[in-house]
């Protein structure tokens, strides 16, 4: 009797998995203008055929629904963008999708608990996936697990939100930039240790060990110190070479890559000589960042937006910024823009990040303008948020670009964008891996 009860449930099993099969939905997308690779041109009058949330073909000339629907005998949803100008989803390689700084940041940080970061990081996530950003890389989250409870829940579709990379806890030296303790009473401070703070290389090598144990997707650390940290220490390197390079070492080993936080060109230089992937920031960089650069095949991830909306900050007398915070502001905003001019001028690869949550999610298009700005052709910036960002993140067989065999991650905008990137500021349509969130 159980056998049979088995077999079944095994065959009613089966019956549901064919029957959710057959109602299947093919995504016939026609397109006014489709920029399928950035950097390449944009053809007009295409057609996007999706199934299974992949991309199927992409054909010249507006297929029938009919006969596609023909060929499968599967149900045809059409999305006629025929007035819009269409190209990838859009990658941010660099968010903190959990806060968003504000006037009681620093009240919150001991207020909130991990489910209400997680719950804080979903609003975030919707916003930032309507703005057009289909995949974000967050490194380092407020909260405990909750970036990784959140990155899960948007991989089973229980929330929407873009593709999440999360590194979890931002290794940092006692004291330094990504420790966050920095003047709270001392009895508060130790219930708020981060299990990625570490002094010395065996140290630092476990807890690389503990945020891969945790579930990171990649490493993120300080290398130098940072403007929004309550200290007055500069902005110049906080790791010792030994320590550095311990953690690339051991991130390496266990498959992970590393990214770090540099302001201070020493800092900048240490990281890149001991092996790091990408650097973030990078406001002092010099012709000797720029070679170790080239020759180690990294990534520049500038983030002007956050440069620029900190000195906003430090420009207001009434704003929150605490005063070793402000002076940094200060010193740092300006020099973001001449930085990413120095590094496109050298050749660096600069891959698409804007520190949202310094910035508030949704307006991470607004980071376009400032590349362009800083001297890269609306092409260049936004190839910098597709095929360089997937690239860096060693994702681009799976996304980056509009081609057979990749998630459908699609957006629209009424504009051309090659010739006026802010119309990126203004996204109509939404598509993840094949569902549209946003229509026009």
């Amino acid at each position: 009797m159980r056998r049979f009860w088995r077999a079944a449930a095994a065959a009613m099993g089966a019956a549901a998995i064919s029957a959710t099969a057959a109602a299947e939905e093919i995504v016939l997308i026609h397109a006014g203008a489709l920029l399928a690779e950035p950097g390449r041109p944009a053809a007009s009058e295409q057609s996007i055929v999706v199934r299974n949330g992949v991309i199927s073909s992409v054909q010249a000339g507006y297929l029938d629904a009919a006969s596609v629907a023909a060929e499968t005998d599967d149900k045809v949803t059409v999305h006629d963008l025929r007035e819009h100008f269409v190209l990838p989803g859009l990658i941010d390689s660099h968010v903190h999708i959990t806060s968003e700084n504000n006037p009681k940041g620093r009240l919150q940080r001991v207020e909130m608990s991990d489910p209400d970061r997680a719950m804080l990081g979903a609003g975030f996530a919707r916003t930032t996936l309507m703005a057009g950003f289909t995949t974000v890389r967050d490194v380092g989250a407020s909260g405990g697990d909750a970036v990784f409870a959140l990155r899960d829940a948007i991989a089973r579709g229980d929330v929407d939100g873009p593709r999440l990379f999360a590194s979890g806890s931002t290794i940092s030296v006692t004291g330094g930039h990504g420790d966050g303790t920095q003047g709270y009473r001392d009895d508060v401070a130790r219930l708020m240790h981060s299990t990625g703070v570490c002094d010395g290389v065996g140290d630092c090598r476990q807890a690389v060990r503990e945020q891969v144990r945790r579930g990171a997707d990649h490493i993120k650390l300080t290398a130098t110190a940072g403007v929004l940290s309550n200290t007055a220490a500069g902005l110049e390197q906080q790791f010792f070479e030994d320590e550095l390079k311990a953690i690339m070492e051991t991130a390496h080993a266990m498959g992970r890559k590393v990214t770090a936080h540099a302001h201070g060109v020493q800092g900048i230089n240490a990281a890149l000589r001991a092996g790091v992937n990408s650097i973030e920031h990078g406001t002092f960089l010099d012709n000797e960042s720029i070679r170790l650069f080239k020759r180690n095949d990294a990534y520049l991830v500038p983030t002007v937006l956050a440069g620029v909306t900190v000195g906003a900050w430090a420009e207001d007398p009434d704003s929150f910024l605490l005063p070793p915070q402000r002076a940094k502001a200060l010193t740092v905003g300006p020099r973001m823009i001449d930085a990413v001019r120095r590094a496109h001028d050298g050749g660096v690869k600069i891959a698409f990040g804007t520190d949202s949550g310094v910035s508030r999610h949704g307006d991470n298009a607004r980071e376009f303008a400032l590349l362009v700005e800083a001297g890269m052709t609306p092409t260049e910036a936004i190839r910098s948020a597709t095929v360089v960002a997937a690239e860096h993140l060693g994702e681009y067989e799976k996304f980056g670009s509009i081609a057979p065999g990749k998630y459908a991650d699609i957006i629209a905008v009424d504009g051309d964008p090659t010739t006026d990137v802010t119309e990126l500021e203004d996204v109509d349509f939404v598509m993840k891996e094949g569902v549209a969130y946003k229509t026009p």
